[in-house]
């Protein structure tokens, strides 16, 4: 008889223990094998969370940029218009406390801003740099409705006149149909008007000088002849 089957003989009550250890061990395992597949599961989850944190921090970041890019390009209407600057003179008038409130939050806001949305690293530098950013944009807001709420009503009416003229004598410097020498005139007589009124920034200035060159490069206008 074949060995196997002589041992199952004589030997068949072992199979009840057996089974109930194999029964055993196939539960052991399946519980371990369940454990495995469960932290698998968390390690995943934690790893696609901090990558969609990581997302959302960058995004937080970039919409910031945008928002800081949107009140310098509004603070920039003015720094390059002087028309602009003249008709609402409190937008660069460091005498007025709204005024300075508004270029300190500027210069925070700009000093905290990224090079990269990836440069913020931390929740607390992200906070840091929203704030300031609110801060800046509220600032230029309360300004803004400042300036064009009182206008030049604080300047005397001979004051007033000065800066009248110095409007008519920009748009004289900027008119594409004077001559250079008129151009070159309104240009001085502008910004002596303009003297002890307005402090005009160096950006503005810049533009204003910019412009005005290239039209004299240019040349005065070509005659237009009409036909009859």
């Amino acid at each position: 008889m074949d060995p196997f089957f002589n041992f199952v003989t004589h030997f068949w009550w072992l199979v009840f223990p057996l089974s109930g250890l194999a029964g055993g061990w196939a539960r052991s395992w399946s519980k371990a094998a369940e454990r495995r597949h469960r932290r698998r599961v968390e390690l995943y989850t934690l790893k696609n969370q901090a990558a969609q944190a990581e997302q959302a921090s960058k995004a937080d970041v970039l919409a910031l940029m945008k928002a800081h890019d949107a009140v310098n390009r509004r603070w920039l209407d003015y720094e390059l218009d002087v028309g602009k600057l003249i008709d609402f003179p409190v937008m660069t008038d460091v005498r007025e406390p709204l005024t300075v409130a508004f270029l300190r939050a500027k210069r925070e806001a700009d000093g905290l801003r990224p090079a990269a949305p990836g440069e913020v690293r931390t929740a607390a530098r992200l906070a840091e740099y929203r704030a300031a950013v609110t801060s800046f944009e509220l600032a230029f807001d309360v300004a803004e409705r400042e300036a064009k709420r009182i206008r030049d009503s604080k300047f005397t009416g001979p004051e007033r006149q000065r800066l009248e003229t110095a409007r008519k004598l920009l748009r004289i410097a900027s008119d594409a149909a004077a001559t250079p020498a008129e151009r070159q005139t309104a240009y001085r007589r502008a910004r002596r008007e303009l003297d002890g009124l307005i402090v005009l920034p160096e950006a503005t200035l810049a533009a204003l000088e910019e412009k005005i060159a290239s039209m004299l490069d240019a040349g005065p206008a070509p005659e237009v002849r009409r036909t009859v």
